[in-house]
């Protein structure tokens, strides 16, 4: 690999965290400019100064981050094989340039700590956000009541406050809220957060992590005690056990297939058993001459809750075996991939779960690579499966010039359009139950859970790309599904971009409406460089009562009627905020789990640093303006005041 690219795509995941303090910084002379900035431009800005093209994060999102990161990516975590080709000096020059542009600073907890009074969390209220799917069936819908907002209250929302978080550029894991306590994971801090959320936020109690967590947050009981607790998923494949009333582990289960398992979607708490999805990053590296590819798979695993010993393991495929002789000596390992990005779908009645699947990172692809799989609760053998993509081999990097002996045959398809997005367990009018599942290619196929899967009907708007088509989420209102996709506005041979919400008819497939989104650049092309590309629909959708609520890539939120797809309300959270915890905070992309309500408030979390979207590192609460009885207009005192107007 050309030594311009060896930190290329730092830190889009990571796996195990070494502290900063295991890099000895040596003190460098004083001049204009630091000696590692140099190091930085000789073999990492080519793609950190390009995140658009290259999927990076920028040189600004690096230098916002807590630089143990950066060490830990370079050490132990996904560009481990990079950071072996620095010497000893560049490395820590490297890392002295960042450890001077930024620093975990946690003093704000202390002065943000909840007075006695409301310390305490009730683990015995109303789970309002309970999980990524908001239950067993992933419809991501909460009723008028569950959210305490009625539809004229989503039209009528003012900023009540904003918390910032320091050196934070990704707000990625979607909160959970039980009763008056909202529990929030800025994954890169290391750290997790219970929140009161009756008045101005305040902090109950902080749980500190060893490596950097990743996946959002899923509230439960253990059955036996009814003790409260929270499970997620970390950077290094380990699955962690909480007791929410105090932020106490209960323990930590290591779930590392191999040396790029991560735990992406947000695991389901069961009856007592945890069922987590296991992902993987090889896709990232395995373009690299230097690795042996490709080796690692997806799996499902079941985990008692009680204690954390694993039940059982279900794997996507078997492992890999040599394939054949790239031509050097080396050898292509295969099958690989079938990653599983997203949250197991519940299904109590059929006694299965429900999963999907990404593509093959080596030849040859097996056919439970971009798929939908059925794996039985019990045992975790796979029931049936239905393949969207066949033939869909890829790796980052090999759409390049100079491609490495890694990289797929011709004969590959090639177009990553994994299935990001949760399957959907919903029911027709005529009683029986559909699965709903959108792909990266722009794809939602409806299948049959009674007859082993089999297609019902497809919706299809084009043709998707590796960053477009259905990404993290869609939601079901019991008549239509509401999709958002997320396509690059960068029209090329064979591909239209149409970014945009679409509501589709549950029974039949047929498009209701639609809302085509549009780049808005005037005034936010210093803050948003690639806006005329990235302002697609990304985030998972929310549906609330009759309305429907959607993040974009270029941070703006919008309310939409359920009923025709009319904006019922939009605000851009892409400025700069005073967060009212005294740390300042700036508003970016929304993507991934961003958006949830609960208590009669919006809660939105923005900023994604990553592909050249713009970082951010807030939480923003959204209140009704409501009238007072004596008729004045007034809301909760706007806390956070914003340091730059609308």
């Amino acid at each position: 690999m050309p030594q311009t690219r060896i930190c290329c795509v730092l830190l889009s995941l990571l796996a195990t965290f070494v502290p900063l303090s295991l890099i000895h910084a040596a003190a460098q002379p004083a001049q204009t400019t630091h000696p590692g900035k140099l190091v930085y431009d000789q073999h990492c800005a080519a793609c950190h100064d390009h995140p658009e093209q290259s999927q990076a994060r920028s040189l600004d999102t690096l230098k916002r981050m807590i630089p143990d990161l950066i060490a830990y990516a370079l050490t132990d975590g996904r560009m481990v094989a990079q950071g072996k080709l620095l010497t000893a000096d560049e490395m820590t020059t490297l890392m002295g340039y960042f450890k001077g542009q930024s620093q975990q600073d946690n003093a704000w907890v202390s002065a943000a700590l909840c007075p006695i009074e409301r310390l305490g969390v009730d683990t015995t209220a109303k789970a309002t956000v309970a999980t990524f799917g908001l239950g067993l069936k992933n419809h991501r819908y909460l009723s008028d009541t569950e959210a305490g907002l009625s539809k004229a209250d989503m039209q009528n929302l003012q900023l009540a406050w904003a918390m910032a978080f320091p050196n934070i550029t990704m707000m990625r894991s979607q909160p959970a809220i039980v009763g008056n306590t909202l529990f929030i994971t800025p994954v890169d801090s290391l750290q997790l957060y219970a929140l009161d959320i009756t008045a101005e936020p305040c902090v109950k109690w902080v749980y500190t992590s060893e490596t950097p967590l990743r996946s959002s947050l899923t509230f439960g009981r253990l059955p036996d005690t009814e003790r409260g607790v929270l499970t997620f998923g970390d950077m290094s494949g380990r699955l962690h056990l909480v007791d929410a009333a105090d932020g106490a582990r209960l323990w930590v289960k290591d779930l590392k297939l191999f040396p790029q398992t991560i735990i992406t979607g947000t695991p389901q708490l069961v009856d007592g058993t945890i069922y987590a999805s296991l992902s993987q990053f090889e896709i990232m590296v395995g373009a690299s001459p230097q690795h042996e590819c490709c080796k690692s798979h997806g799996a499902v695993a079941a985990v008692a809750a009680a204690n954390g010993d694993t039940l059982w393991i279900s794997h996507t495929m078997p492992d890999a075996e040599p394939v054949r002789d790239r031509g050097d000596g080396q050898m292509i390992w295969g099958p690989s991939g079938a990653p599983i990005w997203t949250s197991p779908a519940i299904d109590l009645k059929r006694g299965v779960l429900y999963v999907g699947t990404g593509e093959a990172t080596s030849e040859p692809a097996h056919p439970n690579t971009d798929a939908i799989l059925a794996m039985d609760l019990d045992s975790g053998e796979i029931r049936w499966s239905f393949q969207a993509t066949a033939n869909d081999i890829y790796l980052a990097g090999c759409r390049r010039n100079n491609r490495s002996p890694n990289c797929p045959p011709e004969t590959s398809v090639e177009r990553d359009v994994d299935f990001g997005a949760s399957v959907i367990i919903a029911q027709r009018s005529n009683g029986k139950d559909i699965l709903l599942a959108g792909q990266k290619s722009s794809d939602v196929w409806a299948l049959d859970p009674d007859n082993n899967g089999a297609l019902l009907w497809h919706w299809n708007r084009g043709r998707g790309t590796a960053n477009g088509g259905v990404h993290w989420g869609m939601a079901y209102d019991g008549e239509n599904v509401y999709v958002g996709l997320s396509d690059p506005g960068r029209p090329r041979p064979g591909f239209e971009p149409q970014p945009g919400l679409y509501a589709i008819k549950v029974d039949s497939g047929e498009s209701v409406w639609s809302h085509r989104t549009e780049p808005q650049c005037e005034s936010r092309q210093e803050r948003l460089p690639y806006c005329q590309y990235l302002y697609g629909f990304s985030a998972a959708t929310l549906a609330i009562g009759e309305t429907i609520v959607q993040g974009s890539l270029d941070g703006y939120v919008r309310i939409f009627d359920a009923a025709d797809g009319k904006i019922l309300f939009s605000y851009d959270t892409v400025r700069d905020y005073q967060g009212i915890n005294g740390v300042d905070g700036q508003g970016g992309a929304i993507d991934n789990a961003s958006v949830v309500a609960a208590n009669g408030t919006l809660f939105v979390s923005s900023g994604y640093g990553m592909f050249g979207q713009p970082p951010g590192n807030v939480l923003l609460a959204f209140k009704p303006l409501r009238s007072k009885p004596d008729g004045a207009q007034k809301e909760v005192a706007l806390n956070s005041r914003l340091k730059q107007t609308e």
